[in-house]
């Protein structure tokens, strides 16, 4: 017969051992340090492309998201998985709810996209930047949710998930606001790939893809202003003063900076405002000139790092759930900032999407930071396990 003994270690043995809540709070930290580092790069970069404005409070606003973003990422962080489960209703009816209420006379267009919603005293906000953590979590939940034996999302796991990100689309592109939409179709099929779904549903969705391009080129969906930029994307220099203008400003701006850039507040192109939505969408630009490719190359090593450190909590999660919604973040993130440095270099059309926790907008930087709250969940949940 054999004795199992008791096997006791020394103290310092025991001292040496990770432990659960330290490896948690590393798991965290890992995800929140670079954001922090991110949003403080940004405000800077917003001060930068602001300070000739007289009067201008973009700042503060911008400065008063970041502390709304931190606070939400903390409360989120500290929610149990199975907690913020149960509450995924919550979260996406919520979000379903704040997208059809811009289409009722509460909504505002701004730059083309009926996309806002506008409640007095300046205070607006776009409702589809928090549809997309509501959306995260549901398609999350629809396939980290397993059956007995199941080691991936069957067949009708797959098809809930894809209707439940179907519905925000659907209203997305109501406004229209494509570049949105690309976000919430490119994390849905990240997801997919994430929760192992079989490549026979890739094809399907391809082709599906396909179907409704036609379908939206047949009908003239597709405004004037969209063909314009595509078609700036293969001829740049066609038109520098006209559709061209933000993209060959872009350029201009990035190239001038050299490799240690020209000196914070004191780029010319950013200070004669050169290129439109420099403190928004365009921020890169800023970077790019006062901080030259030094400092740019930082701002995506920083994201990297975010991303790296998030693709460790997902492959390290031991819930199907919290698999697929770090996976989720964390092609929300890697999307949003690959089509942003990729347009404003001009190597993608230009599509409207913020640089994450760098661009000014309190929705998208609120959004984000809750975005990255979800990853320090399944962090300290991976720990804990």
């Amino acid at each position: 017969m054999t004795t199992f003994l008791p096997v006791r270690l020394s103290p310092a043995r025991l001292r040496s051992r990770p432990r659960p809540r330290a490896r948690g709070a590393f798991a965290a930290w890992g995800v929140v340090l670079p954001a922090a580092a991110l949003s403080g790069i940004g405000l800077l970069l917003v001060l930068s492309a602001t300070r000739n404005e007289p009067g201008s409070t973009l700042l503060q606003r911008q400065a008063l998201s970041v502390g709304l973003g931190f606070a939400l990422m903390w409360l989120l962080s500290r929610c149990d998985l199975r907690l913020l489960r149960a509450y995924v209703p919550v979260f996406y009816l919520g979000g379903l709810a704040a997208l059809v209420a811009v289409l009722t006379p509460l909504g505002r267009t701004v730059n083309g996209s009926h996309a806002w919603i506008v409640l007095g005293s300046g205070l607006q906000f776009q409702p589809s930047e928090f549809a997309k953590v509501g959306t995260v979590l549901a398609v999350a939940a629809a396939l980290g949710e397993l059956r007995d034996g199941e080691r991936r999302p069957g067949a009708g796991a797959v098809l809930l998930a894809l209707g439940l990100a179907a519905v925000p689309i659907g209203l997305i592109m109501l406004q229209p606001d494509f570049g949105t939409m690309l976000v919430f179709a490119a994390v849905t099929g990240g997801m997919l790939l994430v929760a192992g779904v079989p490549v026979r549903w890739f094809a399907g969705l391809a082709a599906s893809a396909a179907a409704v391009l036609l379908l939206v080129w047949r009908l003239d969906l597709i405004r004037p202003y969209q063909l314009q930029r595509l078609m700036v994307l293969a001829d740049p220099d066609a038109d520098p003063l006209g559709v061209g203008y933000n993209a060959t400003q872009a350029r201009i701006a990035i190239g001038s900076g050299g490799v240690l850039g020209k000196g914070l507040f004191h780029g010319e192109q950013t200070a004669g405002h050169f290129v439109p939505e420099q403190h928004t969408d365009f921020i890169f630009t800023v970077a790019g000139e006062e901080l030259g490719f030094a400092g740019a190359a930082c701002v995506i090593v920083l994201m990297l790092l975010l991303l790296w450190q998030g693709l460790r909590i997902a492959g390290r999660s031991p819930s199907p759930f919290g698999t697929v919604l770090a996976g989720g973040v964390v092609c929300w993130l890697a999307f949003q900032t690959f089509v942003n440095v990729g347009m404003t270099m001009g190597l993608l059309p230009i599509a409207g999407l913020p640089l994450p926790f760098v661009s000014y907008g309190g929705s998208a930087t609120i959004s984000a930071f809750a975005a990255v709250g979800l990853l320090a969940a399944v962090g300290r949940r991976t720990a804990s396990a």
